[in-house]
This record gives structure tokens, sequence and C-alpha cells, in this order.
């Protein structure tokens, strides 16, 4: 039987039911985030800073996958509200170097709890390692936040 065909017993379809799903965790996530004035966009990009710790604006645009003006349209949100600072690297003029700010550190602490609440919520009926074997067949499916479909903020 191909793939995404529906089995004995099964009344959704798996895209079907991917899409349920997503749509619904995005819309919580949106709805948490939003709490503390940030999208899920903005809480990736503090979330990666946060792990890398500084690093070139270019290297940021390749780490996270996004156009190049989502990157900056970005970056001017989270600079405006003093979450990351951008500088021009001393070694080279022409490239910004993106670094986290101690008040983007404090809306990270925002971000994780709202989204480790969200994340329970969902995960309530599945043990701490469906959730793993979930993330990593989801890491496997093959989407983009460059698909012009994409919504994400």
């Amino acid at each position: 039987m191909s793939r995404g065909r529906r089995r004995s017993g099964e009344t959704e379809r798996t895209g079907f039911l991917l899409a349920r799903h997503g749509g619904i965790a995005n819309a919580r996530l949106r709805q948490a985030l939003g709490l503390a004035g940030l999208s899920p966009r903005h809480g990736m990009t503090l979330t990666r800073l946060a792990e890398t710790g500084s690093m070139t604006q270019q290297s940021l645009l390749d780490i996270l996958g996004v156009d190049a003006s989502v990157l900056v349209t970005l970056l001017n949100e989270l600079e405006d509200e003093g979450l990351v600072q951008r500088r021009r690297d001393p070694t080279d003029r022409r490239r910004h170097i993106v670094e986290i700010t101690p008040a983007g550190s404090a809306a990270l602490d925002k971000v994780d709890a709202a989204v480790d609440q969200v994340e329970r919520d969902l995960f309530t009926a599945l043990s701490t390692e469906q959730v793993d074997q979930l993330h990593e067949l989801l890491t496997r499916v093959r989407t983009s936040v460059n698909d012009p479909a994409c919504t994400e903020d």
C-alpha cells in the first residue's frame, strides 16, 4: 500500500491529520508567544542566537533557512525591541555580526516557557520516547520555510 493511503480502520489521511495538528499547534504557539509580543520566527531567531552566540547575519540566514528580506525584517523588529544587536564586523565592514542582548535572553526565557506549555498540552498523551520519535520523523518530512505556502511569521 502506498504512503499516505488509508489503511483499514484509519479515518483520515496522514496529510490531513498533519495539517490539522500543525494548524492547531501553530495557532497555540502564536497565541502563547504573542503574549510576550513575539512570533514563532522571533522565537526561533532568539533561540538560534542563544545556542550559537554571536554570528554573521549571513550565517544566521543559512541556519534559519529564510529569505534574506525575511531575516532583515525579523532582525529589524528584534533590534527595535532591544532583543538583538547588529554591528559591523571589524575585520570585514561589509558584514554584520548579530548577537542576542540581555533583554533578548530574558525574552527567550518567556519563549521557552510558552513553547514548553504548548508542547505539554499537545503531547500529554505521548511518552517522552514517543515525543522524541515524533520529532525525529518530522525532521525528515520534506518541507521548507521558503515554500510559498509557508505563512510562518
